[in-house]
C-alpha cells in the first residue's frame, strides 16, 4: 500500500550538532527535493546544493543532498535526505520550508518504519528489532536486537506458517474435494497429524527457552533484600558508583523501590533497592516492605543480605537466594560461603559482581528467539491450538479449524494475517480450480 502523504522529520538529534539530517518519504520527496535544491542529483549519490526558500529565493543552507527512489528503499516509497548544517536556526528553516509544500506532513513517532512494514519492506518482528536496537543499552541487547532486525524470528514464523498454510490446504482439499481423483484423502490424514506434531515440537522448543530472550531485552532484575540496617542502599550505591539512595542509620529510612540499571559484562542488570523486611507498623513502610516481597517474587536474582554480626534472615533463605554478608570490614570472620562485601572498603565487590553476572548470563545467555511477550503470546496460542488438534485427531473439522487459528496465530506474530494465501495453495497445489 501506498500513502498519499509525504512525511518528513529530523533523523539525527536536537541540537547543536556537526550535522543534522532530515529524511523525506512519500510520492512528493522527488518535486519537494527538487523544489528546494533544484533538479533531481543521481540517485543514490550525495550531491552538494543550494537549499533555498521558494517564496523569497533566500539561501536556507548550502547541503549534502540524496535522491533514492522506490521502491527500494527503507520505506518502499521515494525518499530524499538533506544532510545540513547542525545549527538550530539551519534545522528550524529547512523544516519551516518543507512544512510549506502542499501535501507534505510532519511524521509521527515510527512513521517512517510503520510505511516500511505496511509496504512489505520487513516484517512487524523486524520493525521491533529497530525499536530495540535504539533502545539496547548493553552489547549484549544490540547483538539480540542485530538478530531480530535481520530476521531470525521472522524467518522461523515465515517456515512455520507456510507449512501450517500447506497442512491447512491439504485438510481443506480432503474435506471439500474428496470426490477428485487426484485427491488422495487417505495419504493427506496420514501424513497429517505427523507434520502437525513436528511443528508442535519446534514451537514448544522455542518457546521452553526460560524467556531468555526478553530478560536480555528487560535487563536481569537483582534485588537487594535483608532487614533494616543490612546495608542495602549503601551496597546499591557502591555497585552503581553513584549515590542512587538515601542511606541512613535510622532503620526504616528506605520505604519504596529504587531501581538503578547497570552494564554488567554487556549484560543488563538493574538493581533494585527495597524497604527493609521486619514487622512494621507505620503504614507507608508497611506498603514499602509489601513492594518488596512483590519484587522479590518476580526477580531473577535476591541478593539477602546479612550485615556482620547479624544473624541470617530467615524469610529470605530460598533455592535462588544468594547470601552475602555485608559491612565486612566491622568483622573478620569470613562468611559461610565466602561470600563477604565492604561498600566502605569495596572488599569483595567484584566477587559479588562476577558471581551475579554468572547468574545473569546463565539466565540471559545464547541466542533466543522470542524477545518479547507479544511474540511468545503468540507462539504460545498457535502451540496450543497445534495441540489441540492432536488430541482430537479423528474429528477432522475441528483439525482444520484449529489449523486455521494457529495460522492466524503466527500471522499476528509476523503481521501477515489474511486468507487468499490459503486459498492460492489449495488450488494450484490441487489442480482443483475447473
Amino acid at each position: 500500500m501506498t500513502d498519499p502523504t509525504t512525511i518528513f522529520a529530523p533523523a539525527s538529534g536536537i541540537g547543536r550538532a556537526a550535522v543534522a539530517v532530515i529524511r523525506i518519504s512519500g510520492p512528493a520527496a522527488g518535486p519537494l527535493l527538487t523544489h528546494l535544491a533544484g533538479p533531481l542529483p543521481a540517485p543514490r549519490t550525495l550531491s552538494l546544493r543550494t537549499l533555498r526558500a521558494a517564496d523569497t529565493g533566500e539561501i536556507l543552507d548550502r547541503a549534502l543532498v540524496a535522491w533514492m527512489p522506490g521502491p527500494k528503499t527503507f520505506t518502499g516509497e521515494d525518499m530524499a535526505e538533506l544532510h545540513l548544517h547542525g545549527g538550530l536556526a539551519v534545522r528550524l528553516g529547512v523544516l519551516t520550508a518543507l512544512t510549506a509544500f502542499p501535501g507534505c506532513t510532519p511524521a509521527e513517532a515510527g512513521a517512517f518504519t510503520k510505511r516500511a512494514f505496511l509496504n512489505g519492506r520487513m516484517d512487524l518482528t523486524q520493525a521491533e528489532g529497530i525499536a530495540d536496537l535504539i533502545d539496547a543499552e548493553t552489547e549484549a541487547q544490540r547483538r539480540q536486537a542485530m538478530r531480530q532486525l535481520d530476521g531470525a524470528l521472522g524467518r522461523c514464523v515465515a517456515d512455520w506458517r507456510t507449512r501450517l498454510i500447506d497442512l491447512l490446504a491439504g485438510i481443506e482439499a480432503a474435506l471439500d474435494f474428496s470426490d477428485e481423483g487426484d485427491v488422495d484423502a487417505a495419504a493427506l490424514d496420514a501424513a497429517l497429524f505427523g507434520k502437525a506434531r513436528t511443528l508442535r515440537d519446534e514451537i514448544a522448543h522455542a518457546l521452553s527457552d526460560g524467556r531468555r530472550g526478553e530478560r536480555l531485552r528487560d535487563g536481569f532484575t537483582v534485588v537487594l533484600a535483608g532487614p533494616p540496617n543490612a546495608g542495602k542502599s549503601t551496597l546499591l550505591n557502591a555497585l552503581s558508583r553513584r549515590d542512587a539512595a538515601i542511606v541512613s542509620e535510622t532503620p526504616g529510612t528506605t520505604r519504596d523501590v529504587i531501581e538503578v540499571r547497570c552494564d554488567l559484562d554487556g549484560l543488563p542488570v538493574v538493581l533494585v533497592d527495597t524497604a527493609g523486611l521486619r514487622e512494621a507498623l507505620d503504614p507507608i513502610e508497611a506498603e514499602g516492605i509489601r513492594r518488596t516481597r512483590q519484587r522479590m517474587e518476580h526477580a531473577d536474582l535476591i541478593l539477602s543480605l546479612t550485615a556482620a554480626g547479624s544473624q541470617p534472615a530467615t524469610a529470605l533463605v530460598s533455592p535462588d537466594a544468594l547470601s552475602v554478608r555485608t559491612k565486612s570490614d566491622l568483622d573478620d570472620a569470613p562468611a559461610d560461603d565466602g561470600l563477604s562485601v565492604s561498600a566502605l572498603t569495596g572488599a569483595g565487590l567484584d566477587r559479588l559482581l562476577e558471581a551475579i553476572a554468572v547468574r545473569a548470563a546463565s539466565m540471559t545467555g545464547g541466542d533466543a528467539l522470542v524477545t518479547r511477550e507479544r511474540h511468545r503470546a503468540g507462539l504460545t496460542r498457535c502451540r496450543d491450538h497445534l495441540d489441540r488438534l492432536l488430541q482430537g485427531a479423528d474429528l477432522p473439522e475441528l483439525a482444520a479449524e484449529d489449523l486455521r487459528l494457529a495460522v492466524r496465530a503466527l500471522g499476528e506474530v509476523a503481521g501477515a494475517v489474511g486468507v487468499e494465501e490459503i486459498l492460492d495453495r489449495l488450488f494450484s497445489g490441487f489442480c482443483i480450480g475447473k
